[in-house]
């Protein structure tokens, strides 16, 4: 194998570095669509493993949200050995360990068995996301980034959607049990594409076409600790944009995760027809990631505080409508309204992220992001599921969902007080900056 690579990048001219970056941001986009996949999948199973393992909604929240929990807690010690054992390694050892654990889940008799597999899943697909889109970026000139990151991260989106489609198909016709199985092969197929046709060689090569010399890993380490969480947490500022964000991926996760199981008890739908009727609300989730993101772009390309106000209305709207759809019976205006909120629950992920990136410094973006994906899963991903699980245990699913919008008023809220602070603490960082230089 390695000698084939040699042969291969000996011959790597100009029209390879055309190609091969768009191979590497397929293949890793491939292997994030099998992530959100295997993620997903357990979702649109709930009612069938509820029945069979008479579980409580509050086991089936945790078996979705153990996920989100080892991501939060694994993101950021994770990416820093991947930095430093090399990030084409990593991401192929990362994706097979995720699609085992879900070969796992196929083989679970019980919760204990499903929720150990699961945990496994979480463990793989902890630094995924911050280390994949290190690597795609890499790779591509630097005024293709916004772009390439938006169509990365609603990724995870559309990843969801096949998930819950294809698991939904799968489990109707062959049993849940097939529904993982899938999932895991699909991902060990991509898998063994990745390790044959990306090598570090090839990357860094790409790279030296581009005329970028490596980022220096590093820099965050030349800021002693102190100074360094002062940059990640003082701020009022960063603080709610870190808040906000996770408020705002509550409501999103809860819906992921809840969605199908909702269609399934409040619409008489077959599991088939749940997870294909919720992969169309994540779909427009997804879409409604990459358009809020882009008309941001467009109303803070000279007023970047504009950001604020956008995120600002994004949650609020998307609040009124989720409250709105779940207030009336079963039917097609809610299931519209519905849709409609799905457009707007994802729409403060590029926002917020640009609000981070502006309040840090450039030396210290990477642990910026890392604490972003931290408060993102600990606060957001991680309890959506397991607490709309726990509390419909108590008053039900219909009325834990009327009431879960309200996480989305908390990030309004979260905002706004964001925006208040955003202009002084921009001053304060740019005191520091001039305090360094002088």
């Amino acid at each position: 194998m390695a000698a084939g690579a040699t042969r291969t990048e000996g011959t790597t001219g100009s029209a390879g570095r055309r190609w091969y970056p768009w191979l590497v941001f397929a293949l890793s986009f491939s292997l994030l669509l099998s992530d959100y996949m295997s993620r997903q999948v357990l979702n649109v199973v709930f009612p069938l493993l509820k029945t069979e393992w008479a579980l409580s909604d509050t086991q089936l929240g945790a078996l979705g949200g153990v996920v989100a929990l080892m991501v939060g807690v694994l993101t950021f010690p994770l990416s820093i050995l991947c930095d430093r054992w090399g990030r084409v390694r990593s991401l192929g050892w990362m994706a097979a360990m995720w699609s085992l654990a879900t070969l796992g889940c196929a083989l679970a008799t019980n919760f204990g068995e499903m929720f150990l597999a699961r945990l496994c899943v979480g463990v793989g697909e902890a630094a995924y996301g911050s280390v994949g889109i290190a690597l795609v970026l890499s790779v591509f000139p630097r005024h293709l980034r916004a772009s390439l990151s938006a169509a990365f991260i609603a990724g995870g989106a559309f990843g969801s959607v096949l998930g819950m489609a294809l698991g939904g198909l799968l489990s109707s016709h062959f049993g849940w049990r097939w529904a993982f199985a899938g999932m895991a092969l699909f991902g060990l197929a991509v898998v063994a594409l990745f390790r044959v046709c990306i090598t570090e060689t090839r990357v860094q090569a790409q790279r030296r076409a581009l005329g970028e010399e490596e980022e220096v890993a590093a820099a965050p380490g030349r800021m002693t600790l102190r100074p360094l969480l002062a940059a990640l947490f003082s701020a009022p500022s960063i603080l709610c944009a870190y808040v906000g964000s996770a408020l705002q991926l509550l409501v999103m996760s809860a819906l992921l995760a809840w969605i199908p199981s909702f269609l399934s008890r409040y619409y008489g739908m077959a599991t088939d027809r749940a997870g294909v009727t919720a992969a169309g609300l994540v779909v427009a989730g997804g879409a409604g990631m990459i358009a809020c993101g882009t008309l941001t772009d467009r109303l803070a390309r000279h007023v970047p505080a504009r950001k604020w106000l956008v995120s600002i209305t994004y949650s609020a709207l998307c609040c009124a409508l989720l409250a709105a759809a779940f207030r009336l019976p079963p039917s097609t205006a809610q299931l519209v309204l519905l849709a409609a909120g799905m457009l707007l629950v994802g729409g403060t992920a590029g926002p917020t992220s640009a609000m981070v990136a502006n309040l840090t410094e450039p030396r210290i973006h990477g642990t910026a992001f890392a604490t972003l994906t931290l408060a993102n899963n600990l606060l957001g991903l991680a309890p959506g599921p397991f607490v709309t699980g726990m509390v419909s245990d108590h008053i039900g699913l219909l009325a834990t969902l009327q009431l879960i919008p309200l996480a989305g008023l908390g990030a309004t809220v979260v905002f706004a007080i964001g925006r208040r602070h955003y202009a002084a603490d921009l001053q304060q960082l740019q005191r520091r900056r001039e305090a360094r230089a002088a």
